[in-house]
């Protein structure tokens, strides 16, 4: 039943998100704002899917707690994609964060931005994170989510400061803060606690709910998405 019921939600994740990435793609009109958050949405359904079709395999086959090699390869690989996905989705709505609201962006909060993604990608890119085995390491869990978190947090205080008066994007600030603390007691305790690992679907409704308001800020805005 888990097994139905947990693929079953991945695959409404990925309708919702490719659905809201590929509109806003297909109706920015090369809008720059409509046009970065429809490929940060695509980007991160894309590189969900890396990690999660072989979770949903191992839930089938009843190997997800114990892989085999093979299936510990694709879900190391798939967690690998993953961090580097949801970092280049973070990075792309700090981009439109500026966009949307019309503002030119900071050069030196640019390069610190920068400077976090990189350090994000080499982080995740050490073999000492033994993706490939079935538990990481937590030292390196939390290593590579220093510049990460600290990433979330910026574009945090800038959707709070710079599109929260817009209506379509009030809840954005709450919805990353949301996303942000389900998905950092997974890092800390999944290792232990097995069950932690279920907060990563709150998480993924976060992300849904966070397409939606794009979905629905450009339709409702379109004459002023039309003037920039």
């Amino acid at each position: 039943m888990r097994a139905y019921m947990e693929s079953g939600f991945y695959v409404i994740y990925f309708v919702v998100i490719l659905a809201v990435g590929v509109c806003l793609c297909l109706k920015s009109k090369q809008k720059k704002p409509l046009v970065l958050f429809g490929l940060a949405c695509c980007i991160l359904g894309a590189g969900d899917a890396f990690h999660l079709v072989p979770r949903a395999i191992g839930l089938f086959n009843g190997t997800l707690e114990n892989p085999d090699p093979n299936l510990a390869l694709w879900l190391g690989v798939g967690k690998l994609i993953t961090s580097i996905t949801m970092t280049a989705f973070y990075l792309l709505l700090y981009f439109f964060v500026y966009a949307r609201a019309k503002e030119s962006r900071n050069k030196a909060v640019d390069y610190f931005v920068y400077a976090l993604v990189l350090a994000r990608v080499v982080l995740c890119a050490l073999p000492q994170n033994e993706w490939t085995t079935n538990g990481s390491p937590l030292l390196f869990g939390i290593l590579r989510n220093v510049p990460f978190t600290i990433l979330g947090i910026l574009v945090i205080v800038l959707c709070y400061q710079k599109l929260r008066q817009i209506k379509s994007f009030k809840l954005l600030w709450i919805a990353i803060i949301l996303s942000f603390g389900f998905y950092l007691p997974v890092v800390f305790f999944a290792s232990s606690y097995s069950w932690v690992g279920m907060l990563m679907l709150p998480k993924t409704i976060c992300y849904m709910w966070i397409g939606i308001m794009a979905l629905l800020d450009a339709k409702s805005n379109w004459i002023e998405y039309q003037e920039q």
